[in-house]
């Protein structure tokens, strides 16, 4: 079982997030208070592709161990820095299939809908970022390591250190592609 460490929103769209203390996540939405909170898609990137598009991104979760690892290279990347939701600590979460069910406390469900695709911003932060949360794996097939993404399946409260357990769907599992 995973533990949340770190939360982080904002209303506006930017690189980084601000860190808070909770989150209120709405069933069917995503984050209160995030600009990635909504029905449709709201990154710009695909807004501009078709702003009517299911939003598959309501909610960005990124493991602890990326930021050690990254800071590790000499990247300076905190809590938020990356723009994720949640950070959590002892979860495999690029491991984890398609439509795998996160229960994050006492209410909030989400569903993973795939890996989020690392772009330019992360090099416009910090040179060589992007690089950083590229690899390959030994067939060499692309392996991103920027976090997942999910809906919400439940929506509810999230608090500092509040547990996460892992629902894996029916089999065959789904591995996850970027969304």
């Amino acid at each position: 079982m995973g533990r949340v460490v770190s939360l982080s929103k904002d209303k506006v769209h930017q690189f980084s997030k601000k860190v808070v203390d909770s989150l209120s996540i709405l069933e069917g939405l995503g984050v209160e208070g995030d600009a990635h909170c909504g029905k449709t898609v709201k990154h710009r990137s695909r807004v501009a592709v078709d702003p009517t598009q299911s939003n598959l991104r309501q909610v960005h979760l990124i493991h602890s161990e990326l930021l050690d690892e990254l800071q590790g290279k000499g990247f300076d990347v905190t809590a938020g820095t990356m723009g994720e939701n949640i950070l959590t600590e002892g979860i495999d979460l690029l491991s984890l299939p398609q439509n795998t069910l996160l229960k994050i406390g006492k209410d909030v469900e989400l569903r993973v809908t795939g890996l989020r695709n690392p772009c330019a911003q992360l090099d416009n932060y910090q040179e060589g970022l992007t690089k950083a949360v590229l690899d390959r794996n030994e067939k060499g097939e692309l392996i991103r390591k920027a976090g997942i993404m999910t809906v919400v399946v439940r929506g509810g409260v999230v608090t500092l250190q509040d547990a996460i357990e892992v629902i894996l769907p029916p089999k065959p599992h789904l591995p996850l592609e970027r969304v």
